[in-house]
């Protein structure tokens, strides 16, 4: 059956099952209902909202409205685009986020007939993928989030992926002058060209082979305010670095690697110390980075350098054939 087809059908029949719900891309005239939908979601600590963006996204955001309320929003996003070339094990990433009010977290026909969209959309950008590898369709939730994480395992079939901790460090407390070897100089690295950008995607794909950094999601951080990577070389081969940016009121870690050679020198834990010294000079007053729950030795380094576990996330995933 032609999928268009079968998509029209099958929301047909749920919409008669939903009388009264309409199911529309995000406008700007929502704002005000937007913002009401998050502080009711927002009363349970920690939930995992997604923000609309810019109008040019809101092609990604759908939301389901009863008698004038936003009962429920989601939307789907890009997270990684795989490159030609790297590991036959890599695969494209996307996600979505779906969050109805709290008092319909268990309304499977809402839920059901909004993830209709969301995934329709996520099959849409998935042929405009290279078919070289697979994709997968991701949700991460709060750990807290667990009537929201059933409805994408029990009726999804999703499965578990990854967890992860969100650490925090207070940016008000001393950081260490920590010394570096002769050996090693650090800089701070714009990547202004397509050549530095590409140089810098190699050595992500080189250190995480599997779920590669890709040029979108790299635009995607630089954008951010504050951006910069900093970077250890020794002579001119880069040896370690990390991104770092800031997000509203928060200063944010990412891609945090030493190659394989020149790690337990000491290189990480003194870029972790310059890019809180970094953003601490620029005024923030905490920082923020997320970690594998099964990774003991990155949590064992941020916890040396003052970051503390709040929240865990976890991720559910299911291939899109």
């Amino acid at each position: 059956m032609n999928y268009g087809v079968e998509r029209g059908i099958l929301l047909g029949k749920l919409i008669q099952l939903l009388d009264g719900i309409e199911i529309r891309n995000f406008q700007q005239d929502d704002m005000p209902l937007l913002g009401e939908l998050y502080n009711s979601v927002n009363d349970r600590e920690n939930a995992t909202f997604w923000w609309v963006g810019d109008s040019e996204n809101w092609v990604n955001v759908f939301c389901a409205f009863e008698n004038g309320k936003m009962v429920a929003k989601g939307q789907v996003e890009v997270f990684n685009i795989v490159p030609s070339g790297r590991s036959t094990k890599s695969k494209h990433a996307i996600y979505l986020n779906l969050k109805p009010i709290p008092e319909r977290e268990s309304d499977l026909n809402l839920l059901e007939l909004l993830y209709s969209y969301l995934f329709s959309r996520a099959k849409e950008i998935k042929e405009s993928l290279s078919q070289e590898y697979a994709t997968y369709l991701y949700v991460g939730n709060d750990a807290s989030e667990t009537i929201n994480s059933q409805f994408f395992i029990e009726q999804k079939g999703f499965r578990h992926s990854e967890s992860l901790f969100t650490m925090k460090r207070d940016l008000k407390e001393p950081i260490s002058d920590l010394p570096l070897n002769d050996e090693f100089h650090l800089t701070h690295w714009k990547m202004e060209s397509s050549h530095e950008e590409g140089e810098y995607l190699e050595l992500n794909a080189e250190v995480w082979p599997d779920t590669p950094l890709g040029v979108e999601r790299l635009s995607q951080f630089k954008q951010n305010s504050l951006w910069t990577a900093i970077v250890v070389r020794d002579a001119n081969t880069i040896v370690g670095s990390l991104m770092v940016w800031r997000e509203e009121d928060k200063g944010i870690i990412e891609d945090v690697f030493v190659r394989d050679p020149w790690r337990n020198r000491g290189i990480a834990k003194y870029m972790l110390t310059q890019a809180l010294s970094y953003l601490k000079s620029n005024e923030l007053d905490s920082a923020e980075l997320m970690v594998l729950t099964t990774n003991e030795s990155a949590l064992s380094l941020y916890s040396s350098v003052g970051f503390n576990k709040i929240k865990e996330e976890i991720r559910y995933g299911i291939e899109l054939g």
